[in-house]
C-alpha cells in the first residue's frame, strides 16, 4: 500500500508537490511545515503525531534509459 501524496495543506490550503516538505499522521492527514510547527506536530483531526512525509524521488532521463 502506498501513501496518498496529497497536494495541499489541509489547514491553510498551500500547495504541496511530491518533493515538498510536508508532514502526515497515521491517517495521512497532510500539513505544510509552518502549520505543523504551529500545531506542535500534533494532528488536529486525530491527535496523533505529525511526522515528515517521505519525498517521492524524481527519475532523471539517464536512469530511465539505463533500465
Amino acid at each position: 500500500m502506498s501513501l496518498e501524496m496529497r497536494n495541499e495543506c489541509e489547514r491553510c490550503d498551500s500547495p504541496l508537490s511530491n518533493v515538498s516538505l510536508a508532514y502526515i499522521c497515521v491517517h495521512e492527514c497532510t500539513f505544510c511545515e509552518p502549520c505543523t510547527e504551529e500545531m506542535k506536530n500534533i494532528c488536529p483531526n486525530c491527535g496523533g503525531e505529525l511526522v515528515r512525509r517521505p519525498r517521492k524521488q524524481q527519475k532523471n532521463a539517464s536512469t530511465l534509459t539505463s533500465q
